[in-house]
């Protein structure tokens, strides 16, 4: 089974990567919390991060990027993703 994790910029601006699961409570998602703003994580960072969540990324994908804007004037907040599989387990087919 694979999932999305993802790497957001917070409310406070902080990175923060989480991994969405099947359980329907966000806090109870597996989280890892850079506590920074800056700089942005490095890929080796999150992979860290994810395998310390006992993740790892599926061999061939990529970090893809995107803007999230609400509002034309306002900040824009990063957010990136990447499909995720249990360390050790096969990847869907």
């Amino acid at each position: 089974m694979t999932h999305t994790a993802r790497l957001v910029n917070s409310c406070c601006g902080e990175w923060e990567v989480y991994v969405p699961t099947d359980t329907p409570v966000p806090r109870e998602w597996p989280e890892h919390l850079f506590a920074r703003t800056s700089p942005i994580p490095t890929v080796a960072e999150r992979t860290a991060a994810l395998a310390g969540l006992g993740y790892e990324i599926v061999p061939g994908q990529r970090w893809a990027w995107d803007e999230l804007d609400d509002d034309d004037t306002g900040p824009v907040r990063l957010v990136a993703s990447v499909t995720v599989r249990l360390i050790g387990s096969e990847a869907s087919r």
